[in-house]
């Protein structure tokens, strides 16, 4: 009979819980029982899950001793205060926040990339996902490595208002039919208007001028590809609703054809190459991505300002491949490796 499983939504009424519970529904993970967990104030409210109705559980009062698996969607301030404490009580957490991403002891995981690292369990009982960012352009750039080594890769981000989370995505509606009548801007999420507009600093800025979203970017880029590439990023916020654009410039050492480049992307699990080459539209949009669980690659070409570089643009769903999707495809090699879940354990 196959083994199933007691697994826990942390965060599940926001974006990314809400996405979770969706894709573990789609891909039919093998569960016995789900728990909607989140805040005191979300508490009775109902979610649909494989045709039944779950009432959402108060985090704060929720036993996860009988969990197996708990997916932490719901920020680094919760996972911080609670996942240690579901650790000691034997459950396993899959964790989406930056909360435990650069621990050295916490694998980052991207399975298409080292979802082998998996077979070694987790010493804390933890396994961190990347950033909505860093996830799908590693993939990219492990593609590209496998061409020629990478050396320096500068990158643009235009990141869509869903990934900082339901309110604003709410702050984006609202602010573009204000526009539209000619009604009053209001801004509580973002720092400047977003409808209509752009704008070049996601996060705190650093005292260098580094936001800590372009740091985290750069930071997990390098433990999950394990190289010392030199990465410099900037992200953008942008008003779209879903998905992210990434401009990527890679330099390598050594020389390459774009065709190579192409078979690269093109064999690669997890990456759509959309480009054609003489199609003038055959690229991809953060709307094409809504919805997929590829991450969608085009404007694939030689950089002529270096002397071994290439430029693609790269776009994902963000709250699919970017945070949700990649959790689950863990939970799914770590039940493969170890029905049981034991190697992924904490450690006494």
């Amino acid at each position: 009979m196959k083994k199933m499983y007691n697994v826990a939504v942390v965060g599940a009424t926001g974006n990314a819980g809400n996405n979770t519970i969706r894709i573990l529904e789609e891909r039919r993970f093998p569960i016995e029982n789900l728990y909607a967990v989140a805040s005191e104030k979300s508490v009775g409210a109902v979610i649909s899950f494989n045709n039944r109705n779950i009432q959402v559980l108060d985090l704060s009062k929720m036993d996860f001793s009988n969990i197996d698996i708990a997916f932490f969607c719901a920020g680094s301030a919760v996972s911080k205060r609670y996942a240690k404490h579901a650790t000691e009580l034997g459950c396993t957490i899959i964790d989406k926040t930056s909360c435990f991403r650069l621990e050295p002891k916490v694998p980052l995981v991207v399975p298409e990339i080292n979802g082998h690292y998996l077979k070694s369990g987790a010493a804390l009982g933890i396994i961190s996902t990347p950033n909505c960012i860093a996830g799908p352009l590693s993939m990219a750039l492990k593609a590209v490595s496998q061409v020629a080594k990478l050396k320096r890769v500068v990158i643009s981000t235009y990141q869509s208002v869903s990934g900082a989370g339901k309110s604003a995505i709410d702050e984006l509606y609202r602010q573009t039919k204000s526009v539209i009548s000619s009604g009053t801007i209001v801004t509580d999420v973002f720092s400047k208007q977003i409808a209509f507009n752009a704008i070049p600093a996601i996060g705190d800025i650093y005292s260098n001028g580094i936001s800590d979203e372009e740091d985290k970017i750069a930071s997990e880029i390098r433990k999950i590809l394990h190289s010392d590439v030199k990465v410099a990023v900037t992200c953008v916020r942008v008003p779209v609703f879903v998905g992210h654009g990434i401009s990527v410039a890679c330099e390598v050492n050594g020389e390459f054809s774009v065709n190579q480049i192409y078979d690269a992307f093109n064999n690669f699990p997890g990456i759509l190459s959309v480009d054609r080459k003489g199609e003038e539209v055959a690229f991809a949009t953060p709307l094409d991505a809504q919805g997929e669980d590829a991450v969608f690659i085009s404007r694939i070409r030689k950089d002529i300002s270096v002397k071994n570089g290439v430029l693609f643009w790269v776009v994902a769903d963000n709250l699919r491949k970017g945070a949700a999707l990649n959790s689950v495809q863990i939970a799914e090699n770590m039940i493969k490796f170890d029905s049981s879940l034991s190697i992924f354990k904490r450690s006494k």
